[in-house]
């Protein structure tokens, strides 16, 4: 359950890269039954990648937190009478391999095979079972119940964990991306079968999902495949748009006892959105702030001139809706106060002058040149492709990415820092120290 939920960053990290070679060609359609496909011939390996995302991540939990997360988690626990151990020996006897996960927005269903006509089959039969027959058993459900509070429970004892659930109830208050996603103490024992059952018959149909296809299909195939995937599904509806966040009005603090010698410290506040018009512009940014890990900013000012913290770094993760913008770091306890000043004086300094020449150049250069490794299996394109088409990206941002990232200026930088970043409006999050 925690790992198929630790999987939601790789999600929102996968189409930050771009590309420095000539990406391969997306194309899209919807079947007949609603379910739209993205779609790349990749035939140089005879393997076939299906990734099917759903808009039925923890946004749509409503009052039951958890719901989301413990509903995909459930469903390869046996499916069209056939229990969790025979469903896993038929994707290990042809080879094939099984993945589920969720984050906030989505949750999804992947399927990994050779192309040979029998294994293929066979291993696509058996992931539709697992897509459209779960049996949601009572005695898997309450195994899995009983892991996910053992999981909550261990949670306490992080003061990772403790501080970002504390940080995105202070940022989102009571908006759906506020509740955590693996659920409460409290939710969690109060689900039922027939939650899980309601939730997945409402969110996972063809008018709410997306299909991305990657492998040695050609179209033709690949439409019919996605037709067969379609077939499964009722048409059902897409899911309500998800509510618009909205920005802090005024600093806050929140301090959580913790018996440790470090403070575990998170600042942030409300960020951007997928397909944000500044979304490059503070991705580049950022890249020089502290997403460069040992050459960022942050890293120099706060770890190499100071030695206030190990690491320091800060990242924007886009949703859906307004994600958060958040800068993470670890002192000594009797060190917070100053470690907490430096971050704020480096980010105040940033926004007026945006990054050197040299920063930038060293950036721009760091993020084109790792992109050839992002993409080197159709396991990796499937997760790009999926992305792009769940929110609804241009078809060539591959392809654009790159020449937008070059073109950026240290004044465009800088000028979208100051409109979307408030230092004097931050969330403040520190574990560590006593109740005083």
């Amino acid at each position: 359950m925690l790992k198929k939920i630790l999987l939601a960053p790789l999600l929102l990290w996968v189409v930050f890269a771009p590309c420095v070679h000539a990406a391969p060609k997306i194309e899209n359609w919807t079947t007949s039954n609603g379910l739209r496909v993205y779609y790349v011939h990749a035939p140089d390996l005879p393997m076939l990648d299906l990734r099917l995302a759903f808009d039925a991540g923890s946004a749509r939990d409503g009052n039951k937190p958890g719901l989301a997360a413990l509903t995909n988690s459930m469903l390869d626990k046996g499916a069209a009478g056939l229990s969790e151990d025979q469903l896993a020996e038929q994707f290990e006897s042809i080879g094939a391999g099984f993945g589920a996960g969720t984050s906030m927005d989505l949750a999804s269903v992947s399927l990994r095979t050779i192309t040979l006509p029998k294994e293929q089959q066979a291993a696509l039969e058996t992931w539709l079972k697992v897509l459209s027959k779960p049996d949601f058993p009572q005695k898997d459900f309450e195994r899995v119940q009983k892991l996910t509070l053992v999981g909550l429970q261990a949670e306490k004892q992080d003061p990772a964990s403790l501080g970002s659930k504390a940080f995105y109830k202070a940022l989102y208050g009571d908006h759906p991306y506020g509740q955590p996603e693996n659920g409460t103490e409290e939710s969690i024992p109060a689900l039922t079968v027939a939650d899980l059952k309601a939730f997945y018959q409402q969110y996972y149909v063809a008018k709410n999902g997306l299909l991305a296809i990657v492998g040695a299909a050609d179209r033709q195939q690949a439409e019919a495949l996605a037709e067969q995937v379609a077939g499964v599904l009722p048409p059902g509806g897409a899911a309500a748009p998800i509510p618009e966040v909205k920005p802090l009005t005024e600093a806050k603090t929140v301090k959580i006892p913790y018996p440790s010698s470090q403070s575990h410290i998170t600042v942030g506040q409300i960020g951007n959105k997928r397909g944000d018009a500044d979304y490059f512009t503070l991705y580049m940014g950022n890249q020089v702030l502290g997403g460069s890990g040992f050459t960022s900013r942050l890293m120099k000012e706060v770890r190499d001139a100071r030695g206030l913290s190990y690491s320091v770094s800060s990242y924007f993760s886009p949703f859906a809706q307004l994600g958060a913008f958040t800068v993470s770091l670890q002192t000594k306890k009797e060190q917070t106060d100053a470690a907490l000043t430096v971050v704020r004086d480096v980010l105040g300094k940033f926004q007026k002058e945006g990054p050197t020449a040299e920063e930038l150049d060293a950036a721009k250069k760091d993020i084109t040149g790792g992109f050839p490794l992002r993409t080197a299996s159709n396991s990796q394109m499937v997760e790009y492709v999926g992305i792009i088409g769940f929110y609804q990206l241009p078809l060539d941002y591959l392809d654009t990415f790159t020449s937008t990232i070059n073109v950026l200026t240290r004044e465009q930088i800088a000028d979208a820092f100051t409109r979307r970043v408030q230092p004097d409006k931050m969330v403040t999050v520190i574990v560590g120290g006593d109740e005083k």
